[in-house]
C-alpha cells in the first residue's frame, strides 16, 4: 500500500470517528458539554397605536350674578365698580351713565329713590332735577343735606337702579329684582342709622310687599336684609304732580327728625 493511500485510509478512518475537520490549532473534545448558545434578545412587541382623544371642549364659565358680585365688594367705590361692570340689563346700553350715589357716605340717613332720570342721567348723580331739588328743600326742612360734612347732618341718596330707563318709564319688576342685591349690598356698606323710601319701587322692593306707598307711608318699618328703621314716603316727582301731598310727606319728615334725635321709632 503506497503512502497515499494509507493517507486516505486513515482519512476515513478519522471521518467515522466523527471528524469534521482535518486541521485545527487544538484537539476538539468532543465529550465536553456543548456551550450555550448566547441568548437572542427578543424583539420588544411594537406598541398598539394609541388614537389621541380629542380635547375635551372647555367647560364655559358662567358670569358672575348680581348675588356674587355683590358679596364680594367690601367698600362702596368696589361695589360702584361691580355694579357698573356688570352687563347683565339692557339698560345699560341705552343710558348715557351710571348713577351710584351722592352726598356723604357714612351719614346717618340714606335715601334710596326709585331710577335716575333725564337730568340725572346727564349728569351722573341721583336727585339732581326738578325732583331732586325738591328733595334738597325737603332735607333742609328738617336740618339735612346732601353736601353736609358731618353724618348727623348729612344726607347719602342713592336708587334702586343705577341706569336711566328708556322714557323715564316705571323699572319693570325683573329689572328691579335684578339689582336689587346690589342695593342690599349698598345699604349694609354704606351703614346708616335710618333708611328712607321715596315713592312705590323702592319701598316695594326693599319690603317685599304689593302693598303701595299710599297705605304705607308714614309707618316705620325694619328693613328684612339688615333690620334697619325704614319709613317709606313720597317721591318728590310725585308731589310735584300732586302738591296737595306735600302735607303728608311733611309729617314723614318730621317723624325721621324726631328719630334722627333719638326717638325710637315706633316699629
Amino acid at each position: 500500500m503506497t503512502d497515499r493511500e494509507a493517507l486516505l485510509d486513515a482519512l476515513a478512518w478519522q471521518v467515522e470517528l466523527g471528524a469534521t475537520e482535518a486541521i485545527a490549532d487544538a484537539p476538539i473534545d468532543r465529550f465536553a458539554p456543548a456551550e450555550p448558545m448566547p441568548a437572542v434578545p427578543a424583539s420588544p412587541p411594537e406598541p398598539e397605536p394609541v388614537t389621541p382623544e380629542p380635547d375635551a371642549p372647555a367647560t364655559p364659565v358662567a358670569p358672575a350674578t348680581p348675588v356674587a358680585l355683590a358679596r364680594g365688594t367690601a367698600t362702596l367705590d368696589a361695589l360702584a365698580s361691580a355694579m357698573g361692570g356688570w352687563d347683565g340689563s339692557p339698560l345699560k346700553e341705552g343710558a348715557r351713565s351710571f348713577v351710584f350715589s351722592d352726598g356723604l357716605a357714612g351719614a346717618r340717613l340714606m335715601v334710596i329713590g326709585e331710577a335716575p332720570g333725564a337730568e340725572e342721567d346727564r349728569q351722573g348723580k341721583p336727585f339732581v332735577g326738578r325732583a331732586g331739588q325738591l328733595l334738597d328743600r325737603m332735607l333742609a326742612a328738617i336740618g339735612l343735606s346732601r353736601k353736609a360734612p358731618a353724618p348727623g347732618d348729612a344726607a347719602y341718596i342713592t336708587n334702586i337702579l343705577p341706569w336711566r330707563p328708556p322714557g323715564n318709564r316705571t323699572p319693570s319688576e325683573d329689572e328691579v329684582a335684578a339689582f336689587l342685591p346690589f342695593v342690599e349690598r349698598h345699604i349694609t356698606l354704606a351703614a346708616p342709622d335710618l333708611i328712607l323710601t321715596m315713592g312705590n319701587t323702592p319701598t316695594k322692593a326693599l319690603l317685599a310687599t304689593g302693598t303701595g306707598i299710599k297705605r304705607m307711608r308714614g309707618r316705620w318699618v325694619r328693613h328684612p336684609a339688615t333690620g334697619l328703621p325704614l319709613l317709606p314716603t313720597f317721591h318728590p316727582a310725585y308731589l310735584l304732580r300732586q302738591p296737595a301731598d306735600k302735607r303728608l310727606a311733611w309729617f314723614d319728615l318730621l317723624a325721621v327728625r324726631a328719630a334722627l334725635d333719638g326717638e325710637e321709632p315706633s316699629l
